[in-house]
C-alpha cells in the first residue's frame, strides 16, 4: 500500500483540442521532448477531435479520393525531422512523399503519380497523418499516456489549483494542467447572404442552398442536385475545383488522356449543368510545374528582416508607433522581389545564366539606388517583355465588356489556356510562375512584419487583408495543372460555364429559382435549382458557432485581437483570439494571459497570417515546426521542458 511518502506524483495532464495537423504537430513535439527528458514525472495526454483522431476533419480518412492537396507530396512533412536510418519515430519520420513510397507500393507501381513533384489526394494526405498518429503512440515512453478521445470538447473553465475542468459534449469532464486549443476551420453564424439564400430555398421545394465550407461536408448528392438540373456556384478558388469534381468524377464521369496526351470527358449523364463564377471571373489559376527541391527556400534580395527593421525605425523616427503601412513599406519590396525573379528569368531564357546573373546583380543595385529597375530591364533586352502586376493577373478582364457569351467563352479560354503554358514552364524555368511562387518563400519575412499588429490598423484592414491576401492567394496557392485542364474540357462539352466578371447571385421569386449573371456578359443570366458557395469560411471569433468558443468569449476566458495603434488610437477588430507573442497563451477579457491555456492555427488567424498551413516541409526550420515546439515546450512541466533540448536548427524559415 503506498504511503503519503511514497505514493506516485499525480500525471501532468494535457488536452490537445483538434488533432488535424496543427494540433499533430504540438503532439509529435511533445513526444520528441518527453523522450528526451530526464524527469520521469507520468504525463497524461488527450488527444481530443470531433471527427477522426489524429486526422481532424479536413484530412480525414473516409472522404473520396477526388479530393487533392495543393502542396506536392516532396514538400510535405510531419516529421520534425527527416529518416536517419532507424524505425520512424517521434523528431524521425519520412515525408509524405517517402511514405506513399514505402506504404503504397503498389499505386506507385501503377504510376500513380507519387514523385516528389506530384500531388497527393486529401485522403492520402489524412492517411499518412494517422500513420504519423500512430507513431506517436507506439514511440512514447513508460511514463506517457496517449488518450484518443472522439468527441467534441464544449466547455474549459478553470478548476481548483489552476488547472482547467475541460468537457466532452457535456456529458464526461477531467481536469487538465495544460490546454491547446488547434480547432481548425471554423463553423460560423450564416452572414446576410447565406440567411436570405436558406430562407429563400425553404420555402420552395426542389431548391437546394449549400453554405461555404469544406468540400467534403457539403451535400452535393443526386438526391440534393438532381442530373440534368442546374447548380450555381459562388466562388472560383480551390475549393470550386473540389466542387466541380464532386459533381463530375464523383457522379461517375471519367477524364481520360488519348494516346496523344490530350484529355477528354467521358460523361454519366448524372452530371448537372455548373454555372460558377466570382467577382473576378477567373477560376484560381494553376501552380507552376514544381521544379524546386524540398527545402529550397527563395533567399530575398529587398523584402528581408533587416528590410522590415528599417522600416519600422523610420516610422518610429517620425513620432509613430512603428507600425506599419503596408502599401507604402512592404508592397514595394514584395513587388521588387517578384519581378527581380521574372525578369531574371527571362534574361536567363533569352541568354543564358551568366547574363542572368549578371543582370540579377545590375537590377539589386539599381533599386538600393532608388531606382525602378528600368534601366536594367532595357540593357538586358527586355522592353518588350509585360511588366509583371500582380493585380492585373488576378483582375484580367477588369474594364472588359464583352458582345457576347461566345466572345466571353473565347476570351476566358485563352487567359486559361494561357496560364496552363506558363504553369508548364515550370516554378523554375518559367519566370511568371517562378516570380509567383517567390510569394510562397516570402510568407515567413512578410508574416514577421504583419503579425500582432505590426500594420496600422487601417492598412491591416483595407490594403493587406481585403486588398493583398486575395491576390496572393489566387496566385500563389493554385491547385495542380491537371484541374484547369478539367475545366476547360468541361466547359468544351457544355457541363461546366464561367458566368462571368462581377458575377452576381439572387433570387428570383417569379420563377422560384436563384439566379447567377455577369453584368459583363450579355445573355449570360441563369436559373439554378441550386446554388453552392465554394468559399471556406473565413475565421472569425465573434461569429464562430462553436459551443466552446461561445463559452470561451461568455465567460471572459479569450478575447478578440484588436489591432491598435498607441500613437493615433485608431484600431481594428481582427476576428482572431488574442494570443501572446512568442509562448501561444491565450489573452482573457481582461488583457491577461492564461498559464495554461494555448492556441495556434486558424482560431489565432489575424493575429498571425496565414495560419491554414497544413504541414512542415523537409529540410526546413519552417513556421510550422517552430510553433509547434514552442507550444509543446510550454504544455510541459517546467522541470521537462527545461530537461529538454530546442528544437534542433536547420536551414532558413521558410
Amino acid at each position: 500500500m503506498n504511503t503519503p511518502e511514497t505514493r506516485s506524483p499525480a500525471p501532468h495532464t494535457i488536452v490537445v483540442v483538434g488533432t488535424g495537423p496543427r494540433g499533430l504537430s504540438v503532439l509529435e513535439r511533445l513526444a520528441v521532448r518527453l523522450r528526451e527528458a530526464d524527469d520521469r514525472r507520468p504525463v497524461t495526454i488527450y488527444a481530443v477531435d470531433a471527427v477522426e483522431v489524429g486526422a481532424g476533419r479536413i484530412w480525414r480518412t473516409d472522404q473520396d479520393s477526388w479530393f487533392a492537396m495543393n502542396t506536392v507530396i516532396g514538400q510535405v512533412t510531419m516529421f520534425s525531422g527527416g529518416p536517419d536510418g532507424g524505425r520512424p519515430r517521434p523528431g524521425a519520420g519520412p515525408s509524405l512523399g517517402e511514405w506513399l513510397h514505402e506504404y503504397a507500393p503498389q499505386r506507385a507501381r501503377e504510376g500513380d503519380g507519387h514523385g516528389p513533384h506530384d500531388f497527393a489526394s486529401r485522403l492520402e494526405y489524412g492517411r499518412y497523418l494517422r500513420f504519423v498518429y500512430r507513431t506517436l503512440t507506439d514511440e512514447l515512453p513508460p511514463h506517457v499516456r496517449l488518450i484518443p478521445v472522439q468527441g467534441r470538447v464544449t466547455s474549459v473553465r478553470p478548476a481548483q489549483d489552476g488547472r482547467y475542468r475541460v468537457t466532452i459534449d457535456e456529458r464526461r469532464s477531467w481536469d487538465a494542467d495544460r490546454v491547446v486549443f488547434a480547432t481548425g476551420h471554423p463553423d460560423n453564424e450564416p452572414d446576410a447572404f447565406d440567411r436570405a439564400m436558406t430562407e429563400f430555398a425553404e420555402g420552395r421545394p426542389g431548391l437546394h442552398y449549400v453554405p461555404g465550407d469544406s468540400a467534403a461536408d457539403m451535400d452535393l448528392s443526386e438526391e440534393a442536385i438532381p442530373a440534368g438540373t442546374t447548380v450555381a456556384v459562388r466562388g472560383m478558388g480551390l475549393s470550386f475545383y473540389d466542387v466541380l469534381m464532386s459533381l463530375t468524377e464523383g457522379r461517375g464521369g471519367r477524364f481520360v488522356r488519348d494516346a496523344g496526351g490530350r484529355l477528354r470527358y467521358e460523361p454519366s449523364g448524372r452530371e448537372p449543368r455548373i454555372v460558377a463564377g466570382s467577382r473576378s471571373g477567373l477560376p484560381i489559376p494553376a501552380r507552376g510545374r514544381s521544379q524546386k527541391a524540398p527545402n529550397y527556400v527563395h533567399r530575398g534580395a529587398f523584402l528581408t528582416d533587416e528590410a522590415v527593421d528599417a522600416a519600422r525605425t523610420r516610422r518610429r523616427k517620425t513620432g509613430g508607433s512603428g507600425r506599419l503601412d503596408f502599401v507604402a513599406d512592404l508592397l514595394p519590396l514584395v513587388l521588387h522581389e517578384i519581378r527581380h525573379v521574372y525578369y531574371t528569368g527571362h534574361t536567363r531564357a533569352r541568354h543564358g545564366d551568366r547574363a542572368a546573373e549578371n543582370f540579377a546583380a545590375r537590377y539589386v543595385r539599381e533599386i538600393d539606388a532608388g531606382g525602378d529597375g528600368a534601366h536594367a530591364v532595357a540593357e538586358a533586352g527586355l522592353d518588350d517583355t509585360p511588366r509583371l502586376d500582380p493585380w492585373r493577373l488576378a483582375r484580367p478582364f477588369t474594364g472588359e465588356h464583352f458582345d457576347s457569351q461566345e466572345q466571353w467563352r473565347a476570351r476566358l479560354t485563352e487567359v486559361l489556356r494561357q496560364d496552363l503554358g506558363e504553369a508548364a514552364l515550370g516554378t523554375v524555368d518559367g519566370p511568371l510562375k517562378a516570380a509567383l511562387d517567390t510569394l510562397r518563400d516570402l510568407r515567413g519575412v512578410l508574416r514577421s512584419a504583419v503579425d500582432y499588429g505590426g500594420l496600422l490598423p487601417d492598412s491591416y484592414d483595407r490594403d493587406f487583408r481585403r486588398g493583398y491576401v486575395p491576390v496572393n492567394a489566387l496566385l500563389s496557392a493554385g491547385p495542380p495543372m491537371l484541374r484547369t485542364e478539367q475545366l476547360l474540357v468541361l466547359m468544351d462539352h457544355g457541363i461546366a460555364e464561367v458566368a462571368g466578371p462581377d458575377t452576381r447571385f439572387g433570387t428570383d421569386a417569379a420563377a422560384g429559382r436563384f439566379t447567377v449573371h455577369s453584368p459583363h456578359v450579355p445573355g449570360s443570366p441563369r436559373h439554378a435549382q441550386a446554388l453552392v458557395d465554394a468559399r471556406i469560411p473565413a475565421p472569425d471569433l465573434t461569429r464562430d458557432r462553436s459551443p466552446l468558443i461561445r463559452q470561451l468569449l461568455r465567460d471572459g476566458l479569450v478575447r478578440e485581437f484588436v489591432n491598435r495603434d498607441p500613437a493615433t488610437g485608431e484600431e481594428f477588430a481582427t476576428g482572431g483570439m488574442d494570443i501572446e507573442r512568442d509562448s501561444f497563451r491565450v489573452i482573457d477579457a481582461t488583457g491577461r494571459a492564461h498559464h495554461g491555456l494555448y492556441a495556434l492555427g486558424v482560431p489565432t488567424e489575424h493575429v498571425r497570417w496565414f495560419t491554414q498551413i497544413g504541414n512542415g516541409r523537409p529540410g526546413l526550420n519552417t513556421e510550422f515546426r517552430k510553433v509547434a515546439d514552442a507550444v509543446a515546450a510550454e504544455l510541459l512541466p517546467a522541470a521537462t521542458a527545461r530537461d529538454t533540448r530546442a528544437l534542433a536548427p536547420v536551414a532558413a524559415r521558410a
